[in-house]
């Protein structure tokens, strides 16, 4: 009979990430969007989706760098369009933005891809026929993602969402996804308490009247 997985993708995220950390990612990406809107103010219609998008990357890589500093999860420099990653437990940390529900596009990035193969370490644990494979992994990716409605008339100053996502080792689909205030929510889960079923129960001892016989 196969043995259930002891673990779970959440569970490794949790023990890996502490609970400020998420919180200051998410808050740093929702003031870099922000500082990236107000930045692109007065530049023409023409090219505007354009110099949104990369005020986005540069802005927000710099706030979510200053996260990962805060959180002690050793950033990577900032270089560029480079990516700029983490390291909180056994997972590397990145990010990326994407159109809402286009996470197709995480995959443009080379980097991204060889990045996610560490994942397959951890696919067992949601490929239940690759379980007798799995041994505790020590590198594992995980990315947060800012997903934008995709027009600049509707929340161009905020993501719709922000989630926290880990890919498959192809990054051709996820492994888990869930939005990061669903997320959040799982460290003030506390595991409820079994009932002992195994009480143990006295035994009534008879009495005995005088003369040995019990009444």
């Amino acid at each position: 009979m196969t043995q259930p997985p002891v673990d779970t993708i959440p569970d490794l995220l949790q023990r890996s990430l502490p609970r400020e950390l998420v919180m200051a990612v998410e808050e740093a990406l929702s003031v870099g969007a922000q500082r990236a809107h107000a930045a692109s103010k007065g530049m023409d219609e023409g090219h505007l989706p354009h110099v949104v998008g990369q005020l986005r990357h540069f802005h927000m890589n710099e706030a979510f760098h200053r996260a990962l500093a805060m959180g002690e999860a050793s950033p990577t420099a900032i270089r560029g369009n480079g990516i700029v990653s983490g390291r909180a437990g056994v997972f590397t940390l990145a990010r990326f933005n994407i159109p809402d529900g286009f996470w197709v596009n995480g995959r443009r990035s080379h980097t991204r891809r060889q990045m996610s193969f560490a994942n397959k370490a951890i696919e067992p644990l949601v490929q239940p026929e690759l379980f007798d494979q799995y041994t505790a992994p020590s590198d594992a990716v995980a990315f947060f993602v800012a997903c934008f409605s995709g027009s600049l008339h509707i929340h161009p100053d905020a993501p719709v969402s922000i989630q926290i996502a880990v890919p498959d080792r192809e990054m051709r689909g996820w492994l888990f996804k869930e939005p990061l205030t669903a997320f959040l929510q799982r460290y003030e889960q506390k595991p409820a308490a079994q009932d002992d079923l195994a009480k143990p129960k006295l035994k009534k001892i008879k009495k005995q009247s005088n003369d040995g016989s019990v009444p």
